[in-house]
């Protein structure tokens, strides 16, 4: 095969994680001379695939196990029906997926696609990689030697022309852009613009005293908006003013932060962080676009050996890349959760030059929310229920999530930009019953959902709500208990920490097991269930709860329990909307 053919990566992503691997399969790609090119699939067409001859799939894992929306339409039409079984007979593929063995379906989508593709004919070219975010090394514990296997396929199937060899994985890449000085500042604004909202009110929901802030805010636009129960809030998160001053400082580059400099994209191939304009300072690039607080992965502890001028500092970091020195990589970095700030301030001799801006540093990612309130209930709104992220690592030091501390920090009639996404939630178009378990800040897509009923004045709605103290963390347990008065609303409750001290703890799934009989009448009548929240044992334990329900009442054996609940999801009565 001529080696010069162009390899198509195509990635399927929610938070911009398969985007990152995709690039780092383009830099591959890259040392062994293979042109190719790095698309989204929300923005290649299917009817495309039959041309292409060797094709790389990056998918993440959404929900779950659901494939990421921007997959969803080729995925439509990969499952027709009336696909020929060699509509892909000349096509080799492999798949990288990525996900969270936390989870029980764990890389489902890339598991789909790949065996998708061989139904249809395709050849798959190596083994397909799974992600893992509770491997040490998260994703790149199992990419990095995907990568080295994939190369070595590549190169069999598409060998170097003579005198053309490889580049040395020590070689510091090229930049993927050039920063110009750039003495006039236009004004740029990106084409497509999410819609400006001011912040009508930012209050703590959760008691003073409580360990956990939880915060209802309301957003108001001027026009007016629409969406659905279930959608999704991106917003765009901007650090904190002090610590990108401190970051400036340290890195010598406070004197000239604000000076613009214009960006010049010299790889198509490698992406560059949404809505990124093409004049910018540095201070506006580490506020809202490049993140200096992300725990860095190991590729950039590779551009920074290149980068220092120190050779104990090198020396360290070469051996924090062998396979020898990969524990100490792990207690130093990944155990602590340290942060690209803090490891530049470690070493101190590293001076990145500022082309290589967006290759060292990872993109300041927008952050998803579920909209917690019904467009019907509130026109031009939208409601979010937001937990500050705070905790403290090994090193002692307080972390906070970067979004929802700037979401925090928000006061009445601040302005910022809200994008809305289409969720996983969805409502059935009839008058049947629903059944919301939301714990926690779960309860944020449960309020949308149960204000829209209420609002076409349906009434049979059920939630299940579960928090830790009835008095401190109750989120919306005023608005429940006028629901439950005003008859459209059964609200069921489990407070884990407010029984005697030494008694078993309460949670939701127990609450469901007392109401094991309702629960089956409400399933018999065509209900919906609704789980939404933390996704640590909270969604199999409901699940689990559900099949011991279809076995009790309808006298099913377990195997037909548990085909029962599955048959639900499939058909679309029982959606997950949970996270890690």
């Amino acid at each position: 095969m001529d080696h010069q053919h162009n390899i198509l990566i195509l990635y399927a992503t929610e938070t911009g994680s398969a985007q990152h691997v995709a690039d780092q399969i383009a830099l591959q790609c890259r040392r062994i001379h293979i042109r190719h090119r790095v698309l989204s699939t929300d923005s290649y067409s299917l009817s495309e695939l039959i041309s292409e001859t060797i094709v790389l799939f990056v998918v993440a894992t959404t929900g779950s196990g659901a494939e990421p929306r921007t997959m969803s339409s080729m995925w439509n039409a990969l499952l027709r029906s009336d696909l020929p079984t060699n509509l892909f007979e000349d096509l080799c593929f492999a798949v990288f997926g990525l996900g969270d063995s936390a989870y029980e379906k764990f890389c489902w989508p890339a598991k789909k696609l790949s065996r998708r593709l061989q139904s249809l004919g395709a050849q798959e070219l190596l083994a397909r990689g799974e992600g893992d975010d509770q491997h040490l090394f998260g994703v790149d514990g199992a990419l990095e030697p995907w990568l080295e296997a994939l190369l070595d396929v590549l190169l069999q199937t598409c060998p170097l022309p003579p005198n053309v060899s490889i580049v040395a994985e020590t070689a510091v890449p090229a930049p993927r852009v050039s920063l110009r000085p750039c003495l006039t500042r236009h004004a740029y604004s990106p084409q497509t613009s999410p819609p400006s909202a001011t912040v009508k009110s930012n209050h703590r929901i959760t008691s003073k005293d409580w360990n956990q802030d939880v915060r209802h805010l309301e957003f108001e636009f001027h026009d007016d908006i629409h969406y659905r129960p279930g959608d999704i809030a991106v917003i765009r998160p901007k650090a904190p003013v002090s610590e990108v001053n401190a970051f400036l400082d340290r890195m010598g580059w406070l004197s000239d932060a604000d000076v613009p400099f214009q960006i010049e994209h010299h790889m198509e191939s490698l992406s560059l962080p949404s809505d990124l304009p093409q004049i910018i300072t540095l201070r506006e690039l580490f506020t809202e676009y490049l993140d200096l607080n992300a725990v860095p992965r190991r590729s950039f502890f590779r551009y920074l050996r290149h980068f220092t001028q120190d050779e104990l500092e090198r020396e360290k970091l070469e051996e924090f890349l062998t396979s020898e020195g990969a524990d100490e990589l792990y207690e130093y970095c990944f155990r602590v959760r340290r942060t690209i700030a803090e490891v530049l301030a470690d070493f101190r001799h590293v001076t990145i030059p500022r082309n290589y801006m967006f290759d060292v540093f990872p993109p300041l990612r927008p952050r998803r929310f579920s909209i917690a309130s019904s467009v019907k209930a509130y026109p031009r709104q939208i409601h979010l229920c937001v937990a500050v992220v705070k905790y403290r690592t090994k090193l002692k030091v307080p972390r906070r999530g970067i979004c929802s501390t700037y979401l925090a920090s928000l006061t009445s009639g601040d302005r910022l930009q809200i994008a809305i996404q289409p969720g996983l939630l969805k409502l059935p178009v009839s008058e049947a019953p629903i059944i919301c378990i939301g714990p926690g800040t779960g309860v944020a897509p449960m309020r949308s959902i149960i204000q829209e009923r209420e609002c076409s004045a349906i009434t049979n709605n059920t939630l299940y709500f579960g928090c830790r103290s009835a008095l401190h963390d109750q989120h919306y347990g005023g608005e429940w208990a006028a629901c439950v008065a005003r008859g459209t609303l059964t609200y069921r409750t489990a407070f884990s920490r407010d029984g005697p001290e030494g008694t078993a703890r309460v949670y939701v799934q127990h609450i469901l097991q007392e109401d094991s009989e309702e629960i089956w009448r409400l399933l018999c009548a065509g209900a919906t269930v609704f789980i939404s929240g933390s996704s640590n044992k909270m969604p199999a334990a409901v699940k689990q709860t559900l099949v011991a329900t279809a076995e009790k009442h309808a006298g099913l054996s377990a195997q037909d329990a548990n085909e029962f609940i599955s048959r639900m999801e499939t058909e679309g009565k029982l959606i997950e909307e949970c996270w890690s």
